[in-house]
C-alpha cells in the first residue's frame, strides 16, 4: 500500500552509507511498517503490515531474496 504518514518517526539503519541514499522506515501506531526513500521524504511511503515487514526482514537475512 502506497500512502503518507506525515506524523511518524522515520529512522535509518546503522549500515546506511554517509551520502544519503537510504531507505527510512517507520514503526506506526496501527502496528504497521512505513517504508520510504531519505532523498524524497515528502513522496508517498510504502506501508508494510507487521506480519509482511517480519517476513521481509526474516528472508533478507537468510538470504533467501538475493
Amino acid at each position: 500500500m502506497i500512502s503518507d504518514h506525515p506524523n511518524a518517526t522515520w529512522f535509518k539503519s546503522s549500515h546506511s552509507q554517509p551520502t544519503g541514499e537510504c531507505v527510512e522506515v517507520a514503526h506506526l501506531p496501527t502496528g504497521a511498517v512505513g517504508v520510504r526513500d531519505s532523498k524524497h521524504p515528502t513522496a508517498p511511503t510504502l506501508t508494510f503490515t507487521a506480519p509482511e515487514w517480519d517476513a521481509f526482514l526474516r528472508d533478507t537475512r537468510s538470504g533467501s531474496l538475493s
